[in-house]
């Protein structure tokens, strides 16, 4: 298996992703103002037992696609981009694979998604998986709120949550 590793702008800064032969294997968002240096990428090349690959260019296709995600085209990414789930499994990834059926500028409660991932009262799950997802933005997330209808949080930046969300009601409203 082959893996390789590339950066990809969003409104947020650069995101480090990581391919395998099978798909996108992590799309993660930096807390650095600099995504490029080394100890970003020693969590997932820990996970993956390998480091990836720099790879200028392998990203270029989401790029494009998040490109016109940020301009308010209603992209499902799984549509378009393979995933390889290998960095999760289980209810978390049931959990997160329920996600990606939330329809764009929709949003659904971590209870609902736990039903629909096969486990009825494993909202708290569903939080962490959402939390823990090794697939930000493209994985949608962000469309998991609170029973109340909050928001909530998206890991230490509730803000991007909220961008998220006005994005996709916005774009909806004017479509």
């Amino acid at each position: 298996m082959t893996f390789r590793h590339d950066f990809v702008p969003t409104p947020f800064g650069d995101a480090l992703a990581v391919f395998s032969d099978d798909g996108i294997v992590s799309f993660d968002l930096s807390e650095s103002a600099d995504p490029s240096v080394p100890w970003l990428l020693e969590g997932i090349s820990r996970r993956l037992g390998e480091v990836p690959d720099e790879a200028p260019g392998a990203g270029d296709e989401l790029a494009h696609l998040l490109d016109d995600y940020f301009e308010g085209a209603p992209i499902r990414f799984d549509d378009h981009v393979r995933f390889d789930w290998r960095l999760i499994d289980g209810f978390a990834r049931a959990a997160l694979q329920a996600v990606c059926d939330i329809p764009w500028g929709e949003t659904m409660s971590y209870g609902e998604v736990a039903v629909i991932a096969g486990s009825p009262g494993a909202a708290r799950a569903v939080g962490t998986a959402c939390r823990l997802t090794p697939f930000s933005v493209i994985v949608p997330v962000h469309r998991v709120i609170r029973s109340d209808g909050s928001p909530g949080h998206y890991g230490a930046h509730p803000e991007r949550k909220r961008f998220l969300l006005d994005l996709e009601r916005e774009a909806a409203s004017t479509s």
